[in-house]
């Protein structure tokens, strides 16, 4: 990932999101039904269709909405889920139906699909043959608005669910710059799948003439953080989510900004081997990265410790480095204002309240299924969905969470084509939780009690490919 350029730029403010009653002034009069008891035709009503609140909306009549067919038709950007799949995934097809691309009201402008220079971009995929359900997603890290299409649209949409995912109001590795307080752009990322979430249900509503019988929540890492929020902040707009490996930010800690500094001191010893080494592993593991995970410090080191720890840093504690911008990368431990010995107990009063304003409770409102790899080491499980669940529990609502560590899954599934022999992808895993939350919330079959998901002994790298038995 490239360096963050150097400059402070002045902090944006963010134009406050539509009231829905705004929002609904908006909205133009819904496609005519069609004849009771006759289907519509493809694509039907598709330039009647509007989405409430947006400022610009592309609607597109495609023979495929899954990237079997988005890719060449132009309709996904293959740079922005790269690496998030292992390369042998299946691609579903057979998914015609409507594509809504566009935008809500914004100021900052990371975002360039389509040439639109904006931010709080969004996508709604609308399949011919509807199941009578939606799947909203945000996406991971600091990606844009089709990041989730190999992971998890194109197998919900195969299921026949309306899908609609949005680029959280900000990209990039500098997304920090967004907002005019600390902690601005990343609230603004709930803000915006709550908003996206209640405009694709009323689209829904246009295209075939009832609201979705149920409304889904998931996404991974970043996007498995809003899942967690939107069901503590907003329940009553979904009916369950899966959380796939979703970040902790708890004011207290832990939370990225207590693990990675640890990462970033310790790691250069024990890499450089010889009497320090070995103190260097041990203050690893005490930070939270498990034994046996060591094979991916490297590549963790090299691609996401650093750069995770300083672009978060620098959404909640700009002042820390002063007038730099997001520190010095891969600086010396000892160096002045290094990230490496960053030390979030005892910055000020004023970063706490920061992470305060995003920070997760665990007060739930609906049932939710978290699952994470046990070799994660950008998210490690101990700091993490350990923590989550233990959270959960300790608000009275456990009863609404089912929680699955998968053993040998790790944070980056393109790490198990490098790893076969020692990894296993999160991919089917994903959708075996997705089934089950779906028998759980139609009242067909309870989820297995919470549990560690043991990878089979001699397992066969393509079975696991597709199979993930979570009983």
């Amino acid at each position: 990932m490239p360096a963050t350029p150097p400059g402070r730029p002045t902090r944006r403010a963010l134009l406050p999101v539509l009231s829905l009653t705004a929002a609904c002034l908006l909205l133009v009069t819904p496609a005519t039904a069609a004849p009771h008891g006759t289907p519509d035709a493809h694509c039907a009503g598709r330039i009647h269709l509007r989405v409430p609140g947006a400022a610009r909306r592309q609607a597109d009549c495609l023979d495929e909405l899954t990237t079997a067919g988005t890719v060449a038709s132009g309709h996904t950007d293959p740079a922005d889920y790269a690496g998030l799949t292992p390369k042998d995934l299946p691609t579903p097809s057979g998914v015609p139906g409507i594509q809504i691309d566009g935008y809500f009201p914004d100021t900052s402008t990371t975002n360039n699909d389509h040439g639109w220079h904006h931010d709080s971009q969004f996508v709604i995929r609308l399949p011919d043959h509807w199941n009578g359900g939606l799947v909203v997603a945000g996406t991971p890290g600091n990606r844009e608005q089709y990041a989730n299409d190999k992971a998890i649209a194109d197998w919900v949409l195969a299921r026949g669910y309306a899908y609609a995912a949005t680029d959280k109001g900000n990209t990039g590795t500098a997304f920090y710059r967004d907002g005019r307080r600390p902690g601005d752009a990343i609230a603004e990322w709930n803000t915006r799948l709550t908003q996206l979430t209640r405009a694709a249900r009323a689209v829904i509503t246009q295209r075939y003439h009832r609201p979705p019988a149920r409304t889904l929540a998931t996404g991974l890492s970043n996007g498995g953080y809003l899942v967690r929020w939107q069901l503590e902040h907003h329940p009553e707009l979904y009916d369950g989510g899966v959380d796939w490996e979703g970040t902790l930010w708890r004011t207290a800690g832990p939370n990225p900004l207590t693990f990675l500094p640890p990462a970033l001191r310790h790691y250069p010893a024990y890499a450089a081997g010889g009497p320090a080494a070995a103190d260097a592993e041990a203050a690893l593991h005490k930070a939270g990265f498990p034994a046996g995970s060591e094979f991916l410090w490297p590549y963790h080191d090299r691609m996401y410790w650093d750069l995770t720890q300083r672009i978060y840093r620098e959404e909640l504690d700009p002042g820390y480095d002063g007038a730099t911008e997001a520190g010095t990368p891969f600086c010396a431990s000892g160096t002045s204002a290094c990230d490496a010995d960053y030390d979030y107990a005892a910055r000020p009063a004023s970063v706490h309240r920061a992470v305060d304003r995003i920070a997760l409770t665990g007060r739930i409102g609906k049932p939710l299924i978290t699952l994470q790899g046990t070799l994660d080491v950008l998210l490690p499980i101990s700091e993490d969905s350990d923590v989550y669940a233990r959270m959960v529990r300790a608000s009275g609502r456990g009863s609404l969470l089912r929680y699955y560590r998968i053993e040998n899954g790790t944070h980056t599934d393109s790490l198990v084509d490098v790893f076969p022999d020692r990894l296993r992808p999160m991919v089917p895993c994903h959708h075996a939780a997705f089934e089950a939350l779906e028998r759980w919330i139609t009242g067909t079959g309870l989820p297995p009690a919470d549990h560690t998901v043991h990878r089979p002994a001699g397992a066969d790298p393509a079975a696991l490919l597709t199979s993930c038995p979570l009983a």
